[in-house]
């Protein structure tokens, strides 16, 4: 992979996730929709362009782009992994397996903060679950984890190719455990042993505190089981569980309802 072609790989294996997901809920969802398609994934694909172009226009002034930012550190030598020269495939690995666990600890803190849970409560408002609410960020929540996964690249001078490797696998699965798709039970068993499943992931959508206060993880779901936040099933069962946050109307579909969301008291 030339990582100068990093972002034609990028949008290929992006475009190419959604559209296999989004054909495969069709064939085996989970879960019927309470929520017209369309308008939902207008909403949620308009953020996905204002994400972008937000993070084009700070990429202007800053090196906020994770790869960027490799790329950099790499050029000056700062970081763990410019200092200690280790094997390429070792590198690739602890960087892949360090970010992951980064990432886990950023969700685990939105839902702390309570400024943070405003912003990060856009993602939550989604009345269902599909590959799309993968994509449902406020553009200011973007912004400050891109630089935050920057600032982190920084530290630990992981090569391009590393971060590149990552943020596919990253965006991948993401989108496939917030897919509204339906495995077999032995199936989610076993790819649950080491990849978040829709079914593991769709609990931490639940409207109840407790249960979105568990499995944030978005690829690996070693960390939650780890760190004790794994949560197996909700209360309600899959089928009777309730997807949300307090906002259980058709508000949730209103892409400037949705930006202005983190700025409501409630």
């Amino acid at each position: 992979m030339a990582v100068e072609h990093e972002v034609l790989w990028r949008v290929g294996v992006f475009l190419a996730v959604l559209l296999a997901l989004a054909g495969l809920e069709r064939l085996a969802p989970r879960r019927p929709p309470l929520q017209p398609k369309a308008r939902r994934w207008a909403t949620n694909l308009g953020l996905v362009v204002i994400d972008t172009l937000t993070l084009r226009a700070l990429a202007l002034a800053l090196p906020i782009l994770a790869v960027a930012a490799a790329l950099d550190a790499g050029r000056l030598g700062w970081g763990l992994f410019n200092a200690l020269g280790w094997p390429a495939w070792l590198e690739v690995v602890l960087a892949m397996l360090i970010l992951d666990l980064a990432i886990w600890t950023q969700h685990l803190v939105t839902h702390k903060v309570p400024i943070l849970w405003r912003f990060h409560r856009v993602h939550h408002a989604d009345r269902d679950f599909d590959v799309t609410t993968a994509l449902r960020f406020h553009p200011v929540e973007i912004a400050g984890s891109a630089m935050l996964k920057a600032g982190l690249v920084y530290l630990l001078g992981p090569s391009a190719l590393a971060v590149v490797l990552f943020e596919i696998a990253l965006n991948a699965t993401a989108m496939f455990n917030h897919a509204n798709l339906r495995l077999p039970p032995w199936l989610d068993r076993v790819v649950r042993l080491v990849l978040v499943t829709p079914d593991m992931h769709r609990v931490h959508h639940s409207v109840h505190r407790e249960e979105h206060d568990s499995n944030y993880g978005f690829a690996l779901s070693l960390w939650d089981r780890l760190f004790g936040t794994h949560v197996p099933e909700p209360k309600a069962g899959q089928d009777g569980m309730v997807v949300g946050l307090e906002w259980q109307d058709d508000r949730t579909m209103r892409l400037g309802w949705v930006l202005g969301l983190p700025f409501f008291r409630r």
